[in-house]
């Protein structure tokens, strides 16, 4: 079983062949590009705030890991991240019945992976087989079930598959997304000896891996660069009938921080620069007359910052402290307070300088079909949070600090990521707002892949603030996380029933507007699920920054869009006009 539109974030579009193949796609059946036609050569260093975590696309979590992956996949159907709208990829084109509730697919022949291989409906069958499979827990799996059954997946020839939906699935040809198409005669065999979950580590030999996106992987660095290489035998082209990508490798390079990003980017030693921090921002802006790059806020996108509470249920070695923190973090009433305490406009004027959008909900504005304008935006008031901390219980003590009933003194660590210099700001920001209410809070950093094992598997944690992006802006894209089952159900992932009854109605709303093909209806349904979260506070919307990116002078046909990822999404179209292209860097 399988969940196709990913957490906290999809994307990628397009693959094929290998270097060593010579084969291509005919004619017909290549992706013609709409680009500015371009030259081959040279190429492009992206800065990453910490490594990937695996080359996996069956289990990456994380965003750097993402970033890489997609783009040496390629999908069946495609979201286009400028236009938003459904394109073919590895699918030349497609038909729906009636219902839709069936999709035909046509798949390109001539199509290899990387090394070479045939790419064909065998490979799409498999695919689907492993992100469906309960026992290798996919990240995918949540969105690709539907009314609790998985969608089924049926060979009809060797370039044309069926795929049925077991009930009513709204947008269901985004459905087809960012799921990776695997490649059969590479992965079978671990799966079968169940080991695909450990395949494909940062540490696999370039050779044994392969993939039908623009590049290949190439080379691992630890600690410093991971490399791709250009796929000799991918299927576009351009309107000239060029193959493309256009560049012959890209380099990702791991900096320490943010701010270490932007001085590899100020320096020309990084070419694209995404996720800037607006203060960043704003010191490169006022040094862009005297450098080679151009910067643009593309204002409001779909990522929301927000801090939530570690809910899980207390393991038997937990100490008493920490099973009381526990206890107050289950208490909407304190989850309440904190909401209550936190000075949303102060964060966006100290940590964004006014590039960001303060919420209440976890729906973006820049997510304009789906943001409930209905949400309550209540002021921050400190002693709104006091009544709300007293009616739960909680008292003070002399000097002002909280208690709760069992005089325990309320104090806690928040947990956030050290490359983040954002989120460490507003860590900052809420350690100050909450000792005004009598709280004593710590911030702890980590590095991304050490705090999402916290999280994620150990929940050795009290607090975090984090962010996610909502994918292509359809709520089905945050299945997983949403769903009480969903393995990043952040506050208390994979639960076998809902804890609480408004998780429960939130299962139900959400299964239902998966199966409603109306949209109006659907609006309706994911408005009472934005009302629920900002009721229950399971987390705490913070703000949304806006999208800032740049590039170096040159680089063609950059397009940053609002969606995941900004800068790479059309990687296979950018290019250096003049002397980088084909200059040996």
């Amino acid at each position: 079983m399988m969940r196709l539109f990913g957490l906290l974030v999809l994307l990628v579009a397009s693959v094929s062949a290998s270097s060593f193949a010579t084969q291509r796609a005919p004619a017909s059946d290549r992706f013609v590009s709409t680009g500015d036609v371009g030259q081959r050569g040279g190429q492009l260093v992206v800065a990453q705030r910490t490594e990937p975590r695996t080359l996996n696309p069956i289990t990456a979590v994380d965003s750097p890991s993402r970033d890489v992956i997609r783009r040496t996949t390629a999908d069946l159907i495609h979201v286009n991240r400028d236009t938003q709208q459904l394109e073919p990829a590895l699918a030349k084109s497609w038909t729906v019945s009636p219902d839709g509730r069936r999709f035909t697919l046509l798949l390109r022949r001539g199509v290899r992976f990387s090394d070479g291989d045939v790419f064909d409906a065998d490979d799409v069958v498999f695919s689907f087989q492993v992100y469906l499979d309960e026992k290798v827990a996919s990240t995918q799996r949540d969105n690709l079930m539907v009314g609790g059954k998985p969608i089924a997946v049926t060979k009809l020839d060797q370039y044309s598959v069926q795929i049925d939906v077991p009930d009513q699935y709204s947008s269901a040809e985004r459905l087809f997304d960012s799921v990776a198409m695997l490649p059969r005669h590479l992965l079978a065999q671990p799966y079968q000896e169940g080991r695909l979950v450990e395949a494909w580590g940062l540490g696999t030999p370039a050779a044994a891996m392969a993939g039908l996106g623009p590049f290949r992987f190439a080379e691992h660095v630890p600690g410093e660069r991971l490399v791709l290489e250009r796929n000799a035998n991918y299927w576009k082209e351009d309107r000239a009938g060029t193959q493309l990508p256009y560049l012959d490798r890209v380099v990702f390079v791991s900096v320490p921080s943010e701010d270490a990003q932007a001085v590899r980017f100020q320096a020309g030693e990084a070419d694209v620069v995404t996720r800037l921090s607006a203060t960043n921002f704003e010191l490169l802006l006022k040094d862009q007359p005297r450098r080679n790059y151009e910067l643009r806020d593309l204002g409001a996108g779909l990522t929301y910052e927000f801090v939530f509470f570690n809910q899980n249920d207390p393991a038997p070695a937990l100490s008493a402290e920490a099973a009381a923190r526990r206890r107050w973090f289950r208490q909407l009433a304190f989850r309440q307070a904190v909401g209550s305490a936190i000075d949303r406009d102060g964060i966006v004027r100290l940590t964004y300088r006014g590039r960001a959008t303060p919420l209440w909900g976890h729906v973006p504005p820049g997510n304009k079909a789906w943001f409930n304008q209905a949400l309550p935006r209540p002021a921050r008031s400190l002693d709104r949070a006091r009544q709300q901390l007293r009616a739960a219980g909680f008292s003070w003590l002399p000097d002002g600090t909280l208690i709760d009933d069992q005089r325990q003194p309320v104090a806690f660590t928040i947990l956030t990521n050290s490359g983040n210099a954002e989120r460490n700001q507003i860590a900052t920001i809420i350690q100050d707002d909450l000792k005004q209410i009598g709280m004593r809070v710590g911030v702890v950093t980590l590095d991304l892949r050490a705090m999402l094992d916290r999280v994620m598997t150990t929940h050795d944690y009290d607090a975090c603030v984090l962010g996610l992006s909502g994918g292509d802006g359809d709520p089905n894209s945050e299945m997983n996380v949403w769903l009480s089952s969903g393995a990043t159900h952040l506050w208390r992932p994979g639960q076998k029933v809902p804890a609480t009854p408004w998780e429960e109605e939130i299962d139900a709303l959400m299964r239902e507007q998966i199966r409603t093909r109306d949209g109006q209806r659907r609006k309706r349904l994911y408005d009472r699920v934005q009302l629920l979260v900002a009721d229950n506070l399971p987390i705490i919307s913070l703000v949304s920054p806006n999208v800032l990116v740049g590039a170096t002078t040159g680089l063609a046909n950059f397009r940053p869009t609002v969606l995941d990822h900004p800068a790479l999404w059309n990687l296979e179209e950018l290019f250096w006009r003049g002397r980088r292209a084909g200059a040996a860097q």
